[in-house]
């Protein structure tokens, strides 16, 4: 929801200080000031519409690219929240690895333990960042930075897992039959 409503109130601004410059306009028209204001805010539309479709033509040239690389890390990133923003962004629109993708099974205190957790980082040394959700509110739980030696990959779903952790372990025979 929260790149939905970013994108909802920056093209509602835009359309706003937009009809709002082209009221000069709409007074040398002479019509009915409803009317006007229902044009001014189509045209403002159409133009903020206009404008996102000429940048996103832009941003695919090799040019685009590079100036929207140098903009994104001098300017943009010193937003504050960009950076989370963004990541949600491209886990929506599938630009980036989603979390919860791979199943583990995590010793996590080396003493033969083992609690159903999620990946959601791999840091490409030999350690993961791993979401252990807590039962039965799987919204809540501990992230965990372990080494792989302490994980043992599942080869299921995360549905599967996930439903093993609502039902605060019932059916978890599942996660572990690959390993018998």
């Amino acid at each position: 929801m929260l790149p939905i409503s970013i994108l909802v109130f920056v093209i509602r601004f835009l359309i706003n200080l937009i009809s709002g410059g082209l009221k000069p306009i709409s007074a040398m028209l002479g019509d009915t000031m409803e009317m006007n204001k229902v044009f001014l805010d189509l045209i403002a539309f159409t133009i903020v519409i206009l404008f996102c479709f000429l940048v996103g033509l832009f941003i695919r040239t090799q040019i685009g690219k590079t100036s929207f690389k140098y903009i994104e890390s001098t300017l943009l990133s010193r937003i504050p929240f960009y950076d989370t923003v963004k990541d949600i962004v491209q886990q929506f629109t599938g630009n980036k690895k989603t979390p919860f993708k791979q199943v583990v099974l995590a010793d996590v205190f080396n003493n033969s333990t083992l609690m159903t957790g999620f990946v959601t980082d791999d840091h490409g040394n030999g350690m993961f960042t791993i979401f252990v959700p807590t039962a039965p509110n799987p919204t809540n739980g501990f992230v965990f930075h372990v080494h792989k030696d302490h994980l043992k990959f599942v080869d299921k779903d995360a549905q599967e897992a996930m439903r093993s952790v609502i039902g605060m372990g019932a059916g978890s025979l599942n996660l572990f039959e690959e390993e018998e």
